[in-house]
């Protein structure tokens, strides 16, 4: 039986309501990616939809990657484009749900895709965390613009502090600063951010 969670998000992707996605891996997330030597290591791409970063990983030699989402849409769409990725590295589950253990996690407006509530959001630390192995990081962008009250109104947004509120029990800040190569849309309105697991 489908989670109201994932019939949201598939709804989202059949009426093509996917404001969010850019058609390419954010130049942030690219240009941390591009700096990677250790092609073994094992990526998480959690709530990836279209996964641009993923194809991108794939393209440059990464195979241990997995991509992660509540809907299966984007998923086969992303097989589609990718005939040769693995068929047992798409996680076709719910994030929270989901047991694993990886090097990298890599956050592309997933954070702020779900309602934000104390109850969320600290799940959603205490799951990156649970998730990654010993030394294992956390990287990503995560958008820096107001939290309002509106439940429905995504991207959720938040604040530098906001955010370290709740990643900071279950994660060290190695940086988490104003990005400076976001696209020109979101210019001045993402964070960028390395986490380790404590």
């Amino acid at each position: 039986m489908k989670n109201k969670n994932e019939t949201y998000w598939s709804q989202r992707y059949l009426q093509e309501r996917t404001g969010w996605d850019i058609g390419y891996p954010s130049t942030p997330l690219k240009g941390y990616i591009d700096q990677l030597e250790d092609k073994t290591r094992v990526i998480l791409i959690p709530g990836a939809g279209n996964a641009y970063e993923a194809e991108y990983l794939w393209g440059k030699g990464f195979k241990n990657i997995y991509v992660m989402d509540i809907s299966e849409i984007p998923l086969l769409k992303f097989k589609n484009r990718n005939p040769d990725f693995p068929e047992a590295q798409l996680l076709f589950t719910d994030f929270f749900k989901y047991s694993g253990q990886f090097d990298l996690i890599l956050e592309q407006t997933f954070f702020c895709s779900f309602v934000p509530t104390t109850q969320n959001r600290s799940a959603y630390a205490r799951q990156m965390a649970n998730l990654l192995k010993p030394k294992g990081k956390l990287v990503g962008v995560w958008f820096d613009i107001p939290l309002t009250s509106d439940m429905e109104k995504r991207p959720f947004g938040g604040t530098k502090e906001l955010y370290l509120n709740y990643l900071e029990p279950h994660l060290v800040p190695v940086t988490f600063e104003r990005c400076y190569n976001s696209i020109a849309p979101r210019q001045g309105n993402e964070l960028f951010g390395i986490f380790t697991k404590k």
